[in-house]
C-alpha cells in the first residue's frame, strides 16, 4: 500500500503561480496528477515515470509542469500562468506499473487526498 500527501495548493491571482507537492510512502514508477472542479468531472493533468518521462494533457501542455525527486519520494506540479479554469481540486495518483504511464492508460490505485487551487481574477 502506498500512502500520498499533497501540499501547497492555496490562492492565487490570475496570472500567477503555484507549485504543488506530493509525497510518496515509497517510491512506484507512475505518478501523477488530476483535477477535479465542482459539478465537473475528474481530469487528466499528466504524469511521470521514474525516469523522467512526462505526459500532459494537450490542453494543458505548456503551462504546467510536472517533476519528481526520486530520493525524496517526491512529485511537484508547477502551474504558470493560472487563471480561474484552473480552480480546482488536485489530486496526487501513483500506480506501479512500468507500462502506459499517462492518465488515461490504466487505474491509478493510489490517490492523495487533494490540495485546492483557486485563482481569482
Amino acid at each position: 500500500q502506498v500512502q500520498l500527501v499533497e501540499s501547497g495548493g492555496g490562492s492565487v491571482q490570475t496570472g500567477g503561480s503555484l507549485t504543488l507537492s506530493c509525497t510518496a510512502s515509497s517510491d512506484i514508477y507512475c505518478m501523477g496528477w488530476f483535477r477535479q472542479a465542482p459539478g465537473e468531472e475528474r481530469e487528466g493533468v499528466g504524469t511521470i515515470n521514474w525516469n523522467g518521462g512526462t505526459s500532459y494533457a494537450d490542453s494543458l501542455k505548456g503551462r504546467f509542469t510536472i517533476s519528481r525527486d526520486n530520493d525524496k519520494n517526491t512529485l511537484y506540479l508547477r502551474l504558470n500562468t493560472l487563471g480561474p479554469e484552473d480552480t480546482a481540486m488536485y489530486y496526487c495518483a501513483a500506480r506501479d506499473s512500468r507500462l502506459n504511464c499517462s492518465t488515461s492508460g490504466g487505474e491509478f490505485p493510489y490517490w492523495g487526498q487533494g490540495t485546492q487551487v483557486t485563482v481569482s481574477s
